[in-house]
């Protein structure tokens, strides 16, 4: 971004903007009534359009209609209704031009001194199940995006309103000054700018990720062909992304690095990044990457679940009755890791579960929401960091994009989704897997796949055992996977394992079963797979295969 001189960036302009004159259309109504009230309380006279227009009437304010003002009606089933010049002339005209504003009288126009536009909800449109390509396409805001650059790039004499958040102090600057300052106008100019510029990305990332043609059948159905996750045309071929810095953090993953946490523009309710600090100091940066692990793990797991996890691994993860029983077993995994490390809960923590987590040194604590008892409780250590994020709908979160960073570029990939059901299990050897060792199986692979690569993970009646991550060696995670139940005074005797990749040799196979493993889950796929089901079948253990892996790194 090049340097421009100061007197060039800090030239003399107006210190303040009288409202006149306010434009309102908005798709999203929240905090629309109360802000109009506020305006026409100020005399501000009111300009809108279509559904915004009745809202107000409705409301029993008067409103100009856009039509009223433009001498022309809406047209093209309403794409057309405020691209017209006593909008943008309205909106454009430079205050410190008499040419301009001679200009603007002359053609019968007026100034509009204040736009509030929110646009047409292109990408909740987009996640919606079942949409057709026709009704996306129809979601695309043209008049909005164009009014909102018109009023930032002008606001040297108008204020461009995108956000709700934003209603109540452009109100309490009404009303403390009668006008709007030069720096309160700017701002909202750059949330404007970004607004827009996020949501033509949203369409490009969409468009430039469909299929160069569709077929006919989708075309004669106005679908959106479903894509294969393994297609590269699954994924934009221009990729834009917005995000936010939401915290400014003291240092990053080490003292001599400085970091800042920034939200993702439309992320899902549920994902972590919407997430609400109840109480404790700051979040740092290995909080929030840990918080994100356990989070994504515990709300894989159905029932009332604990996962606890120290650099970036579940070390202990659980179900129970309730969210204290939940804690107790995912703790006994691995106490010793566990101390400082991250809690995340899937169901509401209570009272008893509070007292319990208070006896340890805990970093975070993530879950839905708390009791007032379990405030009470956590209340005394100040410290302590809070998280609520609600569970939301798995769907919408894994529609994103997973990304990682490397050196002048980026990777992205779909989420890798975790949808195994027992049905999908094929078993390769001899001894059948019981009913109980299914559900512990499939239990198992849920958590391996949160488990960096080599992932081994034993588990039994929903509880993990022993979690060996993160080796260079399988069969070194297998055997930190048996020493860690070891240490815990932990029994492996049939267990189950789940291995998030296939076994190369039959040696880890040997490793698990000499610890005790009954039962094991693994993707297969290695070129000696005969050898290990071999192996399997002399230690009288049942295997099944998964037929996909979850490497995670």
């Amino acid at each position: 971004m090049p340097t421009l001189p100061a007197d060039a960036l800090l030239g003399p302009r107006p210190n303040r903007v009288a409202i006149r004159r306010a434009l309102l259309s908005v798709s999203n109504k929240t905090g629309l009534a109360g802000l109009a009230t506020a305006l026409h309380q100020l005399g501000v006279q009111l300009i809108s359009t279509g559904g915004t227009a009745a809202a107000l009437r409705e409301a029993g304010l008067p409103v100009t209609s856009v039509e009223d003002i433009t001498k022309f009606p809406e047209m093209l089933d309403g794409r057309v209704k405020t691209l017209h010049p006593a909008v943008h002339g309205g909106l454009l005209a430079r205050r410190d031009r008499d040419d301009q504003m001679t200009a603007l009288a002359a053609a019968g126009f007026e100034p509009i001194d204040l736009l509030v536009v929110n646009l047409y909800p292109f990408v909740e449109t987009l996640q919606k199940e079942g949409v057709g390509y026709q009704e996306v396409i129809e979601h695309i805001d043209i008049g909005g995006p164009a009014m909102l650059r018109a009023a930032a790039k002008n606001h040297d004499g108008v204020a461009a309103v995108v956000d709700p958040d934003d209603y109540n102090s452009l109100i309490s600057e009404l009303e403390a000054h009668g006008s709007l300052g030069f720096a309160f106008r700017q701002t909202l100019a750059a949330k404007a700018f970004a607004h827009t510029a996020a949501y033509d990305g949203a369409i490009a990332n969409f468009l430039t990720g469909l299929p160069a043609l569709t077929s006919a059948a989708a075309q004669a159905n106005n679908t959106i062909e479903p894509q294969s996750p393994h297609e590269a045309s699954a994924l934009p071929r221009i990729f834009t992304l917005q995000v936010t810095q939401r915290q400014a953090m003291r240092y990053g993953e080490n003292p001599h690095q400085s970091a800042a946490f920034y939200a993702l523009s439309g992320a899902a309710p549920g994902c972590l990044g919407g997430y609400e600090q109840l109480q404790g100091r700051a979040l740092s940066f290995n909080n929030l990457a840990d918080a994100d692990a356990a989070w994504s793990c515990v709300r894989s797991l159905t029932g009332p679940s604990c996962v606890i996890v120290k650099h970036a691994n579940p070390c202990g993860v659980a179900l129970g009755g309730s969210a204290l029983e939940a804690y107790q077993r995912a703790l006994a995994t691995d106490p010793t890791s566990a101390f400082g490390g991250i809690l995340a809960f899937n169901v509401a923590l209570d009272g008893p579960a509070a007292t319990a987590i208070s006896s340890q040194f805990a970093e975070v604590i993530i879950a839905p929401s708390y009791s007032q008892a379990a405030l009470a409780v956590f209340a005394a250590k100040q410290n302590l960091r809070l998280l609520t994020v609600p569970l939301g709908q798995e769907t919408a979160i894994s529609s994103g994009l997973d990304i990682k960073r490397i050196s002048g570029g980026l990777l992205l990939q779909t989420p890798d989704r975790n949808t195994l059901v027992a049905a999908d299990f094929r078993c390769v050897t001899l001894q059948q897997p019981s009913a109980q060792q299914i559900d512990d199986l499939l239990f198992a692979w849920k958590v391996a796949t949160w488990v960096k690569s080599n992932a081994i993970v034993f588990c039994r009646s929903g509880q993990t055992l022993g979690v060996g991550a993160g080796q260079m060696s399988r069969l070194d995670s297998a055997r930190i996977a048996s020493i860690k139940a070891e240490q815990a005074g932990l029994s492996l005797q049939g267990a189950v394992v789940a291995s998030d990749a296939f076994f190369p040799f039959r040696d880890g196979l040997d490793v698990v079963a000499d610890a005790g493993a009954a039962a094991v889950v693994q993707p297969g796929g290695s070129v000696r797979d005969d050898e290990v089901i071999a192996a399997a079948n002399e230690r009288g253990i049942a295997m099944v295969y998964t037929g996909m892996r979850h490497f995670r790194h």
